[in-house]
């Protein structure tokens, strides 16, 4: 018979809940969303409906059949997963490979560890690094935005990630010519130039997602702002030592940087519980997005950084702990 075990006052009430924070933050991608729909068409329409009616089935199925459980995909996390997801595809990726990423984010990296609140990685970024492993070239096919009806066969472009990757091998520092401004970068790439998954598309509408949560206390500021800054202060110093490195506002507005920091990072599940913890975190995901960036295979580090940092995060929270409430810390006697 389990029993009832009531910890030590004080107790507090608050008006949190699983359901407000998952579509909280869902509230919050839509105007990112809404973006990449202007960009993308129709393929992000597919891609994004696709990935979400999958994850949200497999959820259910997977609980129902196999643990033998309460369905519970009213609460948002199916949805939010399958909607991540989604913004971490090409809009042009056919559907059944969007159902195997779907399959492995729940399957493997949500509901194989005993479902929300158990998994030690976020399930969205487990799904989108398999499929980057498993069909390396249909995930950097990156579709140029602006083609409205078009889905398989959508024209492809290079992204500011791989031009500032060429760079890097050639040692041309030209190469960084081709990339956007900053203002196509912050607002949306409307250029001939790949802009790269769905997320990623308009970095103006990630950062009013994120004022958003911040405003609604579903988020605090240390793990994005952390991550920024690291990647900011790190790329720039990289680009005073040599011209062949992007400056480091470009480096902030391309690729995931955004939505990994804003969207991913802030996973409650994998991420430190401490505000130190989270610091931690977000510095050490930032200076690895950078090293993965400029000296590894792929252009983007980003989903990389946040999994590693991922299976950091029991390590963090247990060396870095609060201090307990009426904790005096005594003074060493000198």
């Amino acid at each position: 018979m389990s029993k009832l075990i009531v910890s030590l006052s004080p107790h507090a009430h608050g008006s949190d809940s699983v359901e407000h924070n998952m579509y909280g933050v869902i509230i919050a991608l839509i105007p990112a969303l809404i973006v990449s729909f202007v960009y993308f068409g129709i393929g992000s329409v597919i891609v994004c409906l696709s990935s979400v009616a999958a994850c949200v089935f497999f959820e259910w199925a997977i609980t129902k059949y196999i643990l033998k459980k309460q369905p519970s995909i009213c609460d948002g996390s199916a949805i939010l997963t399958g909607l991540l997801l989604g913004f971490n595809l090409p809009s042009n990726l056919p559907v059944w490979i969007i159902l195997i990423g779907a399959l492995v984010a729940i399957g493997i990296g949500k509901m194989s560890f005993g479902g929300l609140g158990c998994n030690p990685w976020n399930p969205a970024l487990v799904g989108r690094c398999f499929l980057l492993v498993s069909f390396p070239a249909q995930m950097t096919s990156w579709p140029l935005v602006g083609q409205g009806l078009s889905y398989l066969d959508a024209e492809t472009g290079a992204t500011p990630l791989s031009i500032m990757k060429e760079a890097i091998k050639s040692g041309d520092a030209s190469v960084l010519e081709r990339l956007p401004d900053s203002l196509h970068l912050l607002l949306g790439n409307p250029t001939a130039t790949g802009a790269g998954t769905i997320g990623e598309v308009c970095a103006l509408a990630l950062i009013i997602g994120l004022i958003y949560m911040l405003c609604r206390k579903i988020i605090t500021w240390h793990i994005p702002i952390s991550i920024l800054a690291t990647v900011f202060i790190f790329s720039g110093i990289m680009h005073l030592a040599s011209p062949i490195y992007a400056n480091p506002i470009d480096e902030l507005l391309s690729g995931g940087l955004m939505l990994g920091a804003i969207f991913m990072a802030t996973d409650y599940v994998t991420s430190p519980m401490t505000p130190k913890g989270q610091i931690l975190y977000g510095i050490l995901i930032g200076a690895l997005t950078v090293v993965i960036r400029n000296w590894g295979s792929y252009p983007e580090g980003m989903s990389f950084a946040i999994l590693i940092m991922n299976s950091f995060t029991p390590l963090i929270n247990t060396y870095i702990k609060p201090k307990r409430y009426g904790e005096v810390v005594k003074e060493e006697k000198k």
